[in-house]
């Protein structure tokens, strides 16, 4: 069967994260449930894909020996590999956030403090620069505001630091869906979570200096504008392509609204592209290795788990169409529901909190149709790699791929991941049994880190990843 329920999640897996060890990071801190503030150090689960087992990093408790609430921070990786998670939960009812920041290493499977920021943030948006820096965008503080300035994080061997932005930016929406730029501009999709703000979808622009305002760029032609709360977003494959699509969204009820825009074009705007089958929001967008996107999760109409029965659906870029396929065995996967890519090829889905106190605990996978076809496999390939440089891949089906890419780990939560691209790696020579292919030389393109290494034969099925570090 295409969909099989896998292992069952100790926790609440409202965040989640793709480590190079083979393990995927599921965390939730007190879990949307204002009752387990107290245990939220105990909110973690790192679960091995391969032998189903779960362990319990817990997070660093505060100074006075408090714990401290991830519950809805924002994440992203650094390049040594890390996940990076900022802000988090200090009050519910009305929410407030916190301005603590962590990095989880998977090798050693422990979490440590870092630098705090200046501002509080509760649902933040957190995207990892083409330098290896860490921008943080909206949340609410402290005080429970909606923040308008933010935050780059900076490590060196000396420490790490935040630096904040004095001048306020319009009021973006709570986790604004943001993507890098080849430029090393960022890009507002219009997705988001709860609405937009009056904020159309733009391209930002960093200033030299903190004290400067970043400037502000609107997108127009989005369809169904006022309808981007938990929506998905995604950069279309491959990366240099720089084509976004916002998929889905809604405003109490979902829509199945799905549109395009070229941001190379030298007037980007918003296009229509075919509409989902199914309306949904609370739904996840996953690039799979065959360069199609994979959308699963979500309900018709806000955090319904009756309405949430629906089958899911694969975009072709090549073909410009959507086709439905299986319907996942767990359904109830709305608000706080995540999917990532496993290097196989598989997809994992999890969590769905549709009230408080109430999750959906199983782990499901999903097996796309090339999992069960005769599949091309790298039997060498580099472990590293640098920037513009030509890499060579050991391959008995050298003479039958078509393409060799890129996929970055996900890091996904609320609908929302700014971590996920597919970056190309054209092929400059092959022989029988090897092929040549070039790194690009933009960081903006390929933010420094690990990503998985796909190889993908002539009839689109594509190899079991290896991992690889651009550096």
């Amino acid at each position: 069967m295409p969909w099989q329920v896998s292992s069952t999640c100790p926790i609440n897996p409202i965040h989640a994260a793709v480590g190079r060890t083979g393990q995927i990071l599921f965390f939730t801190g007190s879990g949307n449930d204002p009752n387990n503030v107290a245990n939220s150090a105990q909110g973690v689960a790192l679960w091995d894909v391969n032998s189903g087992a779960f362990s319990t990093p817990t997070v660093p408790l505060d100074s006075n020996g408090d714990p401290i609430d991830i519950f809805c921070a924002g994440q992203s990786f650094r390049s040594n590999g890390q996940l990076f998670v900022a802000g988090g939960t200090l009050a519910y009812d009305p929410f407030k956030g916190i301005p603590d920041s962590f990095v989880f290493n998977f090798t050693t499977g422990q979490w440590s403090k870092v630098a705090s920021m200046y501002r509080g943030r509760w649902y933040p948006t957190v995207l990892t620069l083409g330098n290896g820096r860490i921008f943080a965008l909206s949340g609410l503080d402290i005080n429970g505001n909606l923040d308008r300035n933010p935050e780059i994080f900076s490590s060196s061997i000396n420490g790490s630091t935040w630096n904040i932005f004095i001048q306020q930016t319009s009021p973006f929406a709570l986790y604004a869906h943001l993507v890098l730029l080849s430029s090393g501009k960022m890009f507002y999709t219009g997705a988001q979570l709860g609405g937009n703000n009056g904020v159309s979808p733009r391209i930002l622009t960093l200033p030299s200096k903190f004290n400067q305002a970043i400037a502000e760029q609107p997108i127009s032609g989005l369809e169904y504008s006022d309808n981007g709360n938990q929506a998905a977003s995604v950069l279309l494959p491959p990366a240099q392509d720089q084509k976004v699509m916002i998929i889905g969204g809604g405003g109490g009820t979902a829509t199945n609204r799905v549109n395009i825009v070229n941001l190379n074009a030298s007037t980007p705007t918003y296009t229509p592209a075919p509409y989902l089958n199914n309306p949904r929001m609370h739904h996840n967008a996953v690039l799979l290795p065959d360069r199609t996107v994979f959308v699963c999760n979500g309900s018709r109409a806000e955090q319904d788990v009756s309405q949430s029965t629906m089958p899911a659906e694969i975009y072709n870029p090549a073909t410009n169409a959507w086709t439905q396929v299986e319907t996942p065995t767990v359904n109830g996967r709305v608000y706080h529901s995540v999917a990532v890519l496993l290097p196989d090829g598989r997809v994992v889905t999890a969590g769905g909190n549709p009230d408080r106190g109430v999750y959906e605990s199983r782990i499901e996978i999903y097996s796309p149709a090339y999992m069960s076809q005769t599949r091309p496999t790298i039997s060498s390939a580099p472990t590293t790699a640098k920037y513009n440089a030509t890499i060579t891949i050991q391959t008995s089906q050298a003479a039958n791929i078509k393409w060799v890419h890129l996929i970055r780990p996900m890091a996904p939560t609320h609908a929302m991941d700014t971590e996920q691209r597919l970056v190309d790696l054209p092929i400059s020579s092959r022989t029988s049994s090897s092929l040549s292919v070039q790194i690009t030389s933009n960081r903006n393109i390929a933010p420094s880190g690990y990503y998985m290494l796909f190889i993908v034969d002539n009839n689109d099925v594509p190899s079991v990843a290896q991992w690889i570090q651009l550096t």
